[in-house]
């Protein structure tokens, strides 16, 4: 009995010990400050549902960095050529378990680059990515989902070359969460921007839209009893404008003026103190439907005759109905359940009144930004995606 009372001693003296380790690891952790980020996983803690239905939202995944094994958007295209000319051609290629742009000058290799990371959420369009030490340079070819085919990426020209185009800090903070960024010496009187690779933080992850959570997990795992959210953005409390704001960060337009990295905006900020729109001669006459959703759901009569409405009316960020028209349109009936008797005669006899608001009245429209190019094909193919200017088109 005297060796089973000291073995259960000798037990009790070493969980004790190890809880007073513990708290004293504790004690010298720093604690939380409302800017601390807390991840994804932290979240996960007490919002598993809300986070494992946001995990397929278009948002989280409109950017990720690709996998040695990984196959490029799911379309297989272990090969794929485009010809410039009859001496240069790029073949996507899969070497050894990694997906490659290779460059050929009459058929003999110039050079490869691989793929390290992809940018969009692929309904559309996937572009890619790949690091040259601290910076991050474009893949000339981009694969549109659309035509099933790998074009020429936006912004590179069809009639040459090149694999040197940089992807800057203002398309990532649109298209990822963080990133570390510095602007550094490149040559008199000029800079270059470097990224810090392990910084970055891809998709649009929980903090992006609801700021800093590192505070709020601390507070609420050492309260769990506490059910008011505390130390984070609560968006039944900001304003029309904050919460329209919120989201204009990433859908108001390329062309503004920036004035500091939106990689620091958090809800209930003032958009003003990130960017504002140019005005006079450089100002553009009409937004364009890339990237310029919240300044033409501005300019529908639903929004300007509305008190209430923003991009929450609409959407809900924690769910995926991307091209679910059907679910879209009983939104819009829930405010316009009227609406049907002012449709003509003919209209109201279409089966699709009911189903599909969408395609009439947001009604997709060709880009002036964003175009594509063939191989062989002398003319540029329109790039097309839904306009928010809700309207009768």
């Amino acid at each position: 009995m005297k060796g089973y009372r000291r073995l259960f001693l000798i037990f009790g003296l070493i969980i004790a010990m190890v809880s007073l380790f513990a708290q004293c690891m504790n004690s010298g952790r720093a604690p939380a400050t409302e800017k601390t980020y807390a991840g994804m996983e932290a979240c996960k803690q007490c919002h598993a549902p809300i986070v494992e239905s946001y995990l397929q939202n278009p948002h989280q995944q409109t950017s990720a960095a690709v996998g040695d094994d990984q196959i490029i958007n799911g379309h297989g295209a272990h090969s794929a050529v485009y010809t410039f000319d009859a001496h240069v051609k790029l073949i996507v290629e899969k070497r050894d378990g990694k997906m490659f742009q290779v460059l050929y000058l009459d058929g003999k290799e110039q050079l490869a680059r691989p793929f390290d990371i992809k940018i969009g959420s692929g309904e559309k369009a996937h572009t890619y990515g790949y690091w040259k030490g601290n910076q991050l340079k474009q893949l000339p070819l981009s694969y549109f989902s659309a035509i099933r085919s790998w074009a020429n990426s936006p912004g590179y020209p069809a009639d040459k070359v090149y694999l040197d185009r940089p992807i800057g800090a203002r398309c990532l903070e649109c298209h990822s969460s963080f990133a570390d960024v510095k602007s550094v010496p490149d040559g008199p009187l000029k800079v270059k921007e470097e990224l810090k690779q392990s910084s970055l933080v891809y998709g649009i992850d929980c903090e992006r839209c609801h700021g800093p959570a590192g505070k709020h997990v601390e507070f609420h795992l050492e309260n769990p009893q506490e059910k008011t959210a505390k130390f984070i953005a609560v968006y039944k409390t900001l304003s029309r404008q904050q919460k329209t704001d919120a989201c204009a960060v990433c859908h108001s337009g390329t062309d503004m003026e920036v004035q500091k990295s939106t990689f620091g905006f958090k809800p209930g900020d003032d958009l003003k103190d990130y960017y504002f729109r140019p005005y006079g001669a450089v100002a553009k006459k009409s937004p364009d439907v890339h990237g310029n959703q919240t300044s033409m759901l501005a300019a529908s009569k639903c929004f300007i005759n509305s008190k209430t409405m923003e991009c929450s009316s609409c959407h809900r960020t924690h769910e995926n109905l991307k091209g679910n028209l059907t679910a879209y349109s009983q939104r819009c009936i829930s405010c316009h359940a009227t609406a049907t008797i002012k449709h003509s005669p003919a209209t109201l006899a279409n089966a699709m009144v009911k189903t599909n608001c969408i395609d009439c009245h947001m009604p997709e429209q060709a880009s002036n930004l964003i175009s594509f190019q063939l191989a062989g094909k002398a003319k540029t193919s329109k790039y097309f995606l839904r306009t928010h200017r809700i309207a009768i088109y």
